[in-house]
């Protein structure tokens, strides 16, 4: 395979043999195995593709992926920016126009040889450094898509009319670091979802089966709830991305209240990053979308390797601690992409 070929890489499954691109939700509802891509900002792109196979992500090759260099990396916002904006964040909550909105921040760094960057590469990299149950690849270089995710939380997975997600609200170190604030930002988190899929699926049929559970990923843990319901029969794929999108746990609650505040006090686009990226298998009616975090992209346009972190904030953030939430999130996975991290999990000096 050329190593810039079309393929996507999703629990386990290889998807090759590209045969359409739509940015038509309706497609999903059809037939075939896609991989998706819907940024932040709205922009969706499905890619339909004829040989689905089981395919491993396989172990790293030396060399095959040339990331940039640890020290080379910007932020969209640095602490002083950031913290500001969660002081802003906060003004708004004391106004009542907002209980949570999530801040955002999108790092960027040169990649040494563009042409080259394969971001399947990327994905065996962060598979064993560090595994996520939404890890995978989208690579279609000719339509600006390039992704490697390591993500922890799912967005939406359907199993015939049974739709459920995830979110997560609540990061720390270990359990201990937990505060009552992260609790309070999940609960809201949670009453959004259930909004959002209460618009599509049947009366009374959406429930919380687990709510504020403690999980652990690699280097920090969250809380992690369970919504999920019956989508009804007269809705599909157009509907349900339409009621749940953006996901609720990266943006905030009330969510239309909270993008206003994000669209001023974040300096530039979100794109993949706090998207949905998965794949939806239309023959079998499944399908598994995450939330585009611990997710790196491509940009070809400007030669460079794109990363996004945030966090929640609510009237109980500390400026501070919100920002060294962004960087606990960040940095490992930035370490592995530059090649300063080591499965181990230790810091490879420089």
């Amino acid at each position: 395979m050329h190593p810039l070929a079309p393929m996507a890489r999703f629990g386990g499954l290889l998807a090759t043999d590209l045969r359409d691109v739509t940015r038509d939700p309706a497609a999903l509802d059809s037939t075939g195995f896609w991989a998706v891509c819907a940024d932040f900002e709205g922009r969706l792109t499905c890619a339909r593709f004829g040989d689905v196979r089981p395919d491993p992500v396989p172990a790293p090759v030396p060399g095959a992926w040339r990331g940039p260099a640890a020290g080379d990396w910007t932020s969209s916002l640095d602490r002083a920016a950031y913290t500001a904006g969660v002081r802003r964040v906060r003004e708004h909550i004391a106004r009542g126009e907002v209980y949570q909105a999530n801040l955002c921040r999108v790092m960027s760094a040169p990649l040494p040889d563009p042409a080259l960057a394969d971001v399947d590469a990327l994905t065996a990299l962060l598979a064993r450094g560090n595994p996520a149950p939404y890890a995978g690849t989208i690579r279609l270089p000719a339509h600006g898509v390039e992704i490697a995710t390591a993500s922890p939380e799912l967005f939406l997975r359907r199993e015939g009319a049974l739709v459920t997600s995830g979110p997560i609200k609540g990061t720390g170190r270990t359990e201990d670091d937990l505060l009552p604030k992260d609790y309070a930002e999940n609960v809201m988190i949670v009453d959004l979802v259930r909004n959002d899929l209460g618009r599509v699926c049947e009366t009374g049929s959406v429930t919380v089966p687990d709510l504020c559970a403690v999980e652990e990923h690699p280097g920090l843990v969250h809380l992690v709830s369970t919504v999920s319901g019956l989508l009804r029969e007269d809705e599909g794929w157009p509907g349900l991305l339409a009621a749940a999108f953006p996901p609720g746990s990266v943006t905030g609650a009330p969510k239309s209240s909270a993008l206003r505040i994000i669209e001023a006090l974040e300096t530039v686009p979100r794109g993949p990053y706090c998207g949905g990226i998965g794949w939806v298998d239309a023959d079998a009616g499944t399908a598994e979308l995450a939330v585009g975090i611990r997710t790196f992209w491509v940009d070809r346009a400007e030669g460079v390797l794109r990363f996004g972190t945030g966090a929640g904030i609510t009237w109980g953030s500390d400026p501070e601690g919100e920002w060294a939430e962004t960087e606990l999130k960040a940095s490992r996975l930035v370490a592995i992409a530059s090649g300063a991290y080591e499965a181990s999990g230790k810091a490879i000096s420089r």
